[in-house]
């Protein structure tokens, strides 16, 4: 893009004023960037619809493949918003590429966020699953009413498939990282769930809250500074977990990096990151059949 080798350190954080609480505010609200995700998305809405979100707030970053139609067609205007973005910006002087993700994040909860409890900031590729209780706001509770959860990717590799299988995603692929808390590895991240009018810094990956700075709480209410996200105390899945659906069959693992990540400035660095990270989760797999367990106990249509 634009001949550089850029990076993205310009945007990585950015500091707000929280929004102000509407008097209704209620419910919890997802906020996602898109890019031609026809193929899966309406799996990964109906799942989230059947566990209690109240409306998707997606950033679309010019699909082409019928992706926005599909969700004006699959939700109503109470449930959906769609905001066009294509983010490709650079700082003048130094020529880094904003965050185009980042930035999404924090004008969601600026622009949106007094209107509901809770927003959690995750990709079309990861399913949250209520580990206690039959929705989100049940399993939410286990944190105790913290304004900033952070949740530990659990990523889930080929699973066996060389090809697309038939069928959901979430059911077709159980096998797993099998300890999302190792460090210094692309394996191993969090996705947060806050509080959106308590929001003072917003990041893809953390936020800080006007209340506790830079704690973060886990799904289980356990509080620590962001800097001991990683320890191993800090783990759990109890209420709630995030499965990362990262690699999907060989095939697509393939086209995925063929395609690029719309908000790096660097395709080698792109290319390399997935490569090492599939490697070590194939390497260190183990089977998880808690969203398979769910999706059959609660009788949920994922629509395949």
């Amino acid at each position: 893009m634009f001949g550089l080798k850029a990076k993205r350190h310009l945007t990585r954080e950015l500091a707000i004023t929280p929004p102000q609480g509407e008097l209704n505010r209620h419910g919890i609200a997802i906020v996602a960037c898109v890019k031609n995700e026809a193929s899966y998305i309406a799996e990964w809405v109906r799942f989230h619809q059947a566990v209690g979100v109240r409306h998707f707030h997606l950033y679309d970053d010019g699909s082409t493949d019928g992706t926005v139609e599909l969700l004006q067609r699959s939700l109503t205007g109470q449930e959906l918003t769609v905001v066009p973005w294509k983010m490709r910006m650079r700082d003048e002087q130094s020529g880094e590429f904003l965050n185009g993700q980042t930035i999404a994040f924090a004008h969601a909860i600026l622009n949106f966020g007094g209107k509901y409890e809770r927003m959690a900031f995750i990709d079309v590729d990861e399913f949250l699953l209520p580990k206690k209780g039959r929705t989100l706001e049940e399993a939410l509770r286990g944190a105790g009413g913290f304004p900033n959860i952070s949740l530990p990717w659990h990523m889930f590799g080929h699973s066996g498939h060389v090809s697309r299988p038939a069928g959901p995603v979430c059911l077709n692929y159980k096998m797993r990282v099998s300890d999302p808390m190792r460090q210094n590895l692309d394996a191993s991240n969090f996705k947060c769930i806050v509080d959106p009018v308590e929001v003072t810094k917003v990041g893809v990956h953390h936020f800080q809250t006007r209340s506790y700075g830079d704690e973060t709480a886990n799904d289980a209410g356990i509080v620590v500074p962001k800097k001991r996200r990683k320890d191993a105390e800090f783990y759990s899945a109890e209420f709630i977990q995030l499965n990362h659906y990262y690699a999907k069959s060989i095939e697509e693992l393939k086209e995925k990096t063929d395609r690029g990540w719309s908000f790096d400035g660097s395709a080698e660095k792109y290319r390399n990151k997935v490569t090492s990270t599939i490697t070590y989760i194939e390497a260190n797999a183990i089977e998880d059949r808690s969203m398979i367990d769910f999706v059959d106990k609660n009788g949920i249509d994922l629509g395949q």
